[in-house]
């Protein structure tokens, strides 16, 4: 059903492209009868409308991998600096579920760690929709705030930073054997907001993979079966993901924001001061429009990022 369902995707998207340049030259006919404003202004319209459906069928090209079509488990961790750095975390948090309801993704929390004070220690969420991995793959790595600290009566500039990680989602068909006795499972309260309940009882769980050291947690649900469920889902994820990049590792093609966080580099800088800028180092990308990037308007860059990925390829 899910390969219908591509099929299917795929055979409306060439429908659409077709249908809009035919409609395209019966208006360039219409046009060379009639130069009316009105004539005009609707081939400029048909025009614009080609060339969207025709960047849409270019990125889907892009997205060509074998991960791409699936689902994602997207990590947001905050960098060392206390409050600063984790109400960053939170401003980016609030960018990608932006992302997400621009391309209808639905977008579920599977653990929430809240800051302090502000922000967020530690988020995890899963991400569903087709492609949604194939977007969000180009959002992995460190990012950079430079702003004015609203949590400093001086009014100092400060420097923040978070990563980003993302996982293709493995989803229930795919096959990766997780042996329960190389699992350690830990279970404790959880904590933060969340009811007395959830604050009161020993639901939350921590899974410990003795053989790779992976570590993940859960406690966003009341049910200790529910979390535990959450966090195989999100350990699975990993373990997938580091299968993926063992086998990308021996034909030596591994992503570039995987090469810039090995050089110790962010991704992306955001600038609130002294100027106003959001700046890609791995494609040059630039915006001026600060509030609109941080609203989850990222497509430009991560459209960028798949265009600079497959011409290195």
């Amino acid at each position: 059903m899910r390969e219908k369902a591509a099929l299917t995707s795929k055979v409306a998207s060439f429908a659409a492209l077709r249908n809009s340049r035919d409609d395209l030259n019966e208006w360039l006919v219409m046009a060379q009868e009639d130069q009316s404003q009105e004539v005009l202004q609707a081939l400029g319209e048909q025009l614009a409308g080609l060339a969207k459906l025709l960047e849409e069928a270019e990125l889907a090209t892009l997205l060509s991998g074998p991960e791409d079509a699936s689902g994602a488990i997207l990590e947001i961790h905050p960098g060392a600096g206390g409050t600063e750095a984790q109400d960053w975390a939170e401003m980016l948090l609030r960018m990608y579920r932006r992302f997400c309801e621009r391309h209808s993704f639905a977008v579920e929390d599977l653990d929430f760690l809240p800051g302090d004070e502000a922000g967020v220690k530690s988020v995890t969420l899963q991400v569903s929709g087709a492609y949604a991995y194939g977007f969000l793959k180009a959002e992995k790595g460190i990012h950079r705030l430079i702003r004015i600290s609203p949590f400093d009566s001086s009014g100092r500039r400060h420097t923040s930073f978070a990563s980003v990680d993302v996982y293709p989602d493995a989803g229930a068909d795919i096959q990766i054997e997780i042996n329960e006795e190389d699992v350690r499972v830990d279970v404790f309260r959880a904590s933060g907001p969340g009811g007395q309940h959830v604050n009161k009882t020993s639901s939350a769980i921590r899974l410990t993979h003795m053989p790779t050291g992976i570590v993940v947690q859960c406690q966003n649900e009341k049910s200790q079966h529910r979390n535990k469920e959450s966090a195989y889902k999100v350990l699975k994820a990993r373990l997938y993901d580091l299968e993926l990049r063992k086998r990308e590792a021996k034909r030596q093609a591994e992503y570039e924001s995987k090469e810039a966080i090995g050089f110790g580099s962010q991704i992306r800088t955001y600038t609130l001061q002294p100027y106003r800028l959001v700046k890609d180092h791995r494609t040059g990308s630039e915006s001026g429009n600060v509030e609109a990037v941080l609203d989850g308007a990222i497509d430009a860059f991560i459209r960028d990022y798949l265009l600079a990925f497959h011409a290195g390829k």
